[in-house]
């Protein structure tokens, strides 16, 4: 399917947020909310790999559906969930309809970015046939303001091989998105592979994706939400703040550590404690996360 005719079925829905993160240096580890609040503006899932079936984890749909129940039971709901990619393993209609029944749970909206485990041989037929949101402009990515805020949704899984990729139809449509935006505005920007080289060696990168931080560098404030690599990693560059999300699947090793990236296989209990979702909430103008593990 052609990027242009993507995004016609796409739409997203937004609350005012702005985001602060521990700054300097590449971290890991698991960030915990500062302070406390009665609203939560958006949960980030990710990586559910509905489908996968191998011993680090032989039920991907119960921790997914642990996941949903855990924020069905929220006692703010959020003004919605975004999954970051990587809905499905392999997406064959079985899978996508088996995640669909689990996401659909969801009371608050949701709105479900592709990974490149969802638009195999960069078909998005199968994805588009299950998680279409009305309202939105050609090209595949979208962005909105509410209370403030710009939101920004990037996809970087086209032609996925080795990296990620965004593409110059998508730059240019970010250029002249970001063009009447003041710098003075916080901007939030949701991807499913890293936007910065997190670590290329393994694909945890986006190939032209210095030239999408290049056009966001101009704003005071920045935040780069994303997916795909199976765990926590905050990093700061500047006035631009990413953070990574665990999996509800499976962990994968934290970068170098091991010959390749794939599944870590843990003890139920460990398992648990790997994977989880974020909650984020919104407390006096500046935006704070919890990443909480399912165990």
């Amino acid at each position: 399917m052609k990027r242009a005719s993507f995004l016609e079925h796409v739409a997203w829905t937004g609350a005012g947020i702005a985001y602060s993160l521990g700054a300097g240096g590449l971290l890991a580890g698991r960030a915990v909310a500062e302070g406390t609040t009665d609203s939560i503006a958006f949960v980030q899932i990710s990586d559910s790999h509905i489908g996968f079936h191998q011993a680090a984890n032989p039920d991907v749909a119960g921790t997914l559906q642990m996941a949903v129940d855990a924020i069905n039971a929220l006692a703010s709901q959020p003004a919605f969930v975004v999954h970051t990619g990587d809905i499905t393993h392999l997406s064959t209609p079985k899978q996508f309809d088996d995640a669909r029944a689990i996401l659909s749970q969801l009371r608050a909206p949701l709105i479900a970015l592709p990974g490149e485990h969802d638009v195999i041989g960069n078909d998005f037929k199968p994805y588009l046939a299950n998680f279409r949101i009305p309202h939105s402009s050609s090209g595949g990515w979208a962005s909105w303001d509410a209370a403030g805020i710009h939101y920004v949704v990037l996809l970087n899984v086209f032609n996925f091989e080795k990296m990620g990729l965004l593409g110059s139809e998508q730059l240019a449509w970010l250029a002249g998105d970001l063009d009447a935006v003041a710098s003075s505005t916080p901007v939030v920007v949701f991807t499913h592979v890293p936007l910065y080289a997190l670590y290329p060696q393994w694909g945890w990168t986006t190939e032209d994706g210095i030239k999408a931080l290049a056009l966001l560098q101009r704003f005071d404030h920045v935040t780069v939400l994303n997916g795909h690599i199976h765990q926590i990693v905050t990093h700061q560059e500047g006035n631009i703040r990413f953070a990574s999300a665990d999996a509800t699947a499976y962990p994968q090793p934290k970068a170098g550590t091991a010959p390749k990236p794939g599944p870590v296989t843990l003890p139920r209990n460990d398992l648990l404690h790997a994977i989880g979702y974020r909650t984020v909430e919104l407390a006096g103008g500046a935006l704070h996360f919890e990443d909480r593990a399912l165990g």
